[in-house]
């Protein structure tokens, strides 16, 4: 007979709490602190993903009630993503510094699940998946999600299902390319806003999804930089300067752009 299940053994601690490893040498205080909020923020980048995908679903399959309350969920959790940045804060730039080159190639830049959130909605770029090496793992990942349709297209499919005109080009498009903005779905939009606040519940929490990865984003460059400042990033990437390019993308500019006609 298998051993009863306990809190330890259904969570896997022994584990988990074996994986805070930072690499051999003369273990640096504050590098705990990195290597385990690191390691969160994968964790939630994953529940995120799942969050997601179940999203897409309830939202093709016309479900608003579940939609909503998944929305919510997505969006407490960004909260927590972007509270997650005071902590990593208390991590000085001298303190940092001491163990920054233990790092070597790594850098957050190479972060395949935050990279499959992005493609999920809808910021593709083949040279993205072209950073991954061929055959690898990670690399089959974002060459899958790349593929896929993005969470505007399930809103897109949302709004067909609610009977409205959404242009067959549009819920049939090539799904590798970016969002291009569309005055046909920003007339759809506004007659949602003005005639139907059901469907425009789920529009305006999209656009709070939207301003919470923004927000993420924007906290991410200011911690970057108030550590680093201009220097590069680890792994070779840019640093701040990179991340500064990725401000005010929005995922949804339809949902923007309709603002000041409402």
């Amino acid at each position: 007979m298998p051993p009863p299940v306990t809190y330890s053994s259904y969570l896997k601690l022994d584990e988990l709490l074996s994986l805070q490893q930072p690499r051999p040498g003369v273990l640096e205080h504050d590098e705990t602190l990195f290597v385990i909020i690191h390691q969160v923020y994968e964790l939630w980048f994953k529940e995120v993903l799942h969050e997601l995908d179940y999203l897409q679903t309830l939202l093709r399959a016309n479900d608003t009630p579940l939609a909503s309350q998944t929305l919510k969920r997505i969006l407490t959790i960004l909260k927590t993503l972007v509270a997650q940045i005071d902590v990593l804060e208390t991590i000085t730039p001298l303190n940092f510094l001491a163990f920054r080159d233990r790092l070597e190639s790594g850098s957050g830049f190479q972060s395949h699940q935050f990279r499959e959130i992005e493609f999920v909605l809808g910021g593709k770029r083949r040279s993205a998946v072209d950073r991954y090496p061929e055959g690898s793992a990670h690399r089959k990942r974002v060459e899958t999600r790349f593929g896929e349709p993005t969470l505007w297209d399930a809103f897109l499919h949302y709004l067909a299902a609610n009977g409205y005109p959404v242009p067959k080009a549009l819920l049939g498009r090539d799904v590798t390319q970016p969002h291009e903005p569309s005055p046909d779905v920003q007339r759809i939009l506004v007659d949602v806003y003005r005639k139907n606040p059901t469907v425009a519940q789920i529009a305006e929490r999209l656009v709070d999804l939207d301003e919470g990865f923004m927000e993420w984003r924007y906290r991410h460059v200011k911690m970057v930089q108030r550590t680093i400042g201009t220097k590069p990033g680890t792994g070779g990437s840019a640093g701040a300067e990179y991340l500064l390019t990725t401000l005010n993308q929005p995922a949804f500019p339809d949902l923007w752009a309709i603002r000041a006609e409402l």
